[in-house]
């Protein structure tokens, strides 16, 4: 019984003493079983070489890697020797000499899809880069090419895909097919997700009257978005600046960081209404203790309009220079003539309106008003010199010196001509002399003349001629109740058609009308009236025809005389000689 357990403790220590002889027996020639295709092997790196990378992947073998596999884009090896990496056998050209032909890029690829669907199952986002634009999209390293489409590059259309050739981005993968090698991603939804969880982060921190800072996103005609982190929030031109602000530009551009209060908040429209004017005290508050009215500031020019210049005074705070106030002359130039912006300029406070937030300054103001000085310096009579600067209907403006102008009225202009309107004799920009006939300086006015310069020509014809004169004259005008007469230049005079005898032979030659004389002949006339205040000359023609024939009558009665007289000293000589 004994010798029986004896014997079967020995069968099974031959037994336990096989199975070792077989499994080193197993163990020492396992090198000669190749690995099975598509087995994924843990490998070794045991050496790198000048074109291959030794690995030992455990069956007592050793494998090689061509190392172009493991080179990145740049040209560098991404591989050192201890490394630990995943190969696969790789039958697809002869074996090296004594190594086991491998890939690493077959192994990473195999590894890569288990990774793609993970990420598709699981919703994780994988890095990607770029390698061109495609027909329809980008085409995307995550190991293997993958496709997205242009509708998924952005939440935004985006009209320029090359842009992004080259960039690392994340995305999610959106489809992935092994057995055919397809894999869609999306970047647009990895946008949209960051953005929606800014959006709720920023929104629990926005609350009415708080501060908020963000990036400015986009300028409108109106105000500027600002991009709150995943929420815009609305800047309003008219909330910038305590100042005038026409555009957002500017104030603000793209991309410009900035700090604003939160005026309105619309939690359920998620509508954000912003402001920076309201981040610093209204300077306008005491602006009419700090700018009394005559002092003098000193201010950058901004802008430059057809009607003035404004001026920034202090931060917030700008006034305007009206063109009317920029110099004394009525000469207007255009102020960018003057001034253009970014100039320093000195200026004096007109004028304050807190309530309309204005400012009106002049420079002008910094020079003596040349009126004040005026009746000091010219005298009624004198005689000066000026540039016509303006014509009216009534009169033409001469400025004689820089601020001062003075009114030549139509009526003023010549003796001798009727003048209806200025420009018949003078013309903008010409340069003459006048007469100063008044002067006004509390209303700034000038009465000018430029006929006074000659003699009056009715003056010098009333003091030469009287009543009863007999003068020549030529007819120049007709009307209903006579003819006009030219009898001087400049000095006319009416000849009633009651003075006018009939002349049957003057129908064929007279002028318009039924004018009883020829327009253009010249005849004697005897002055009638005469009124030098009126300027006013009456003549008739009729007196000098009487005066003719009471001349020839009287001088046929004096030879009349003078015969009879003959006659009776031939009677009487007669009697005397019958006589003796």
């Amino acid at each position: 019984m004994a010798q029986d357990e004896n014997l079967e403790d020995l069968d099974r220590e031959a037994a336990a003493q096989g199975d070792e002889d077989f499994a080193h027996m197993l163990d020492e020639h396992s090198h000669l079983a190749p690995p099975a295709e598509g087995e994924l092997l843990k490998g070794l790196v045991v050496a790198v070489t000048a074109k291959d990378v030794i690995v030992d992947f455990g069956y007592k073998l050793e494998g090689s890697v061509p190392l172009e596999q493991f080179r990145s884009p740049d040209g560098t090896t991404t591989v050192k020797r201890g490394d630990t990496i995943d190969v696969m056998a790789d039958r697809s050209g002869p074996p090296p000499e004594g190594y086991v032909l491998l890939s690493y890029r077959n192994a990473a690829r195999l590894r890569v899809w288990d990774t793609l669907e993970e990420a598709e199952r699981d919703h994780r986002l994988l890095t990607g880069r770029v390698l061109e634009v495609t027909k329809g999209g980008l085409r995307v390293d995550v190991g293997v090419d993958a496709f997205m489409p242009g509708s998924q590059v952005d939440s935004q259309p985006v009209h320029n895909l090359d842009q992004f050739v080259g960039q690392d981005m994340q995305v999610r993968v959106v489809t992935v097919n092994r057995r055919r090698g397809n894999v869609v991603v999306s970047r647009k939804l990895v946008v949209e997700e960051e953005r929606k969880s800014r959006k709720s982060a920023a929104l629990e921190n926005v609350a009415e009257g708080g501060t908020v800072t963000g990036v400015v996103k986009t300028l409108t005609d109106y105000g500027a978005f600002v991009d709150l982190g995943g929420i815009d929030g609305l800047l309003h031109v008219s909330d910038m600046s305590h100042g005038r602000v026409t555009h957002p530009s500017q104030v603000l551009q793209v991309g410009q960081e900035v700090t604003a209060r939160v005026l309105k908040f619309d939690r359920a429209k998620e509508r954000i209404s912003l402001g920076i004017r309201q981040m610093t005290p209204d300077p306008w508050e005491s602006m009419t203790d700090r700018l009394p009215q005559g002092s003098r500031i000193v201010g950058r020019v901004m802008s430059v309009t057809d009607y003035g210049a404004f001026v920034e005074i202090e931060p917030g705070v700008e006034g305007l220079i009206h063109v009317s106030e920029m110099t004394w002359s009525r000469r207007m130039k255009h102020p960018n003539k003057v001034m253009k912006p970014g100039d320093q300029v000195e200026a004096v406070v007109i004028e304050v309106k807190q309530k309309e937030r204005r400012v009106s300054l002049g420079i002008k103001q910094l020079e003596a008003d040349p009126w004040t000085t005026v009746g000091d310096r010219y005298s009624i009579g004198s005689v000066v010199e000026g540039r016509v600067r303006k014509l009216t209907d009534f009169g033409a403006f001469l400025e004689i010196e820089e601020g001062v102008d003075g009114l030549v009225h139509v009526s003023d202009i010549s003796w001798t001509k009727h003048i209806k309107h200025p420009s018949e004799l003078l013309k903008k920009g010409q340069t003459m002399q006048s007469v100063i006939l008044s002067i006004d300086a509390p209303n700034r006015r000038l009465s000018l003349g430029i006929k006074q310069l000659q003699p009056d020509a009715w003056e010098s014809f009333f003091r030469a001629h009287e009543a009863g004169d007999l003068v020549r004259g030529r007819v120049i005008r007709t009307a209903a109740f006579g003819v006009f007469v030219e009898l001087a230049p400049g000095v006319e005079a009416l000849c009633h058609k009651s003075e006018i005898p009939a002349m049957p032979d003057a129908g064929a030659n007279a002028g318009d009308g039924d004018s009883p004389l020829p327009l253009g002949e010249e005849y004697d006339f005897k002055i009638v009236k005469m009124n030098e205040g009126d300027k006013k000359i009456g003549l008739s023609l009729r007196a000098v025809a009487e005066d003719e024939e009471r001349g020839r009558l009287e001088d046929y009665q004096r030879q009349a005389a003078a015969a009879t007289m003959t006659m009776e000293e031939a009677m009487n000589r007669r009697q005397k000689g019958d006589s003796r």
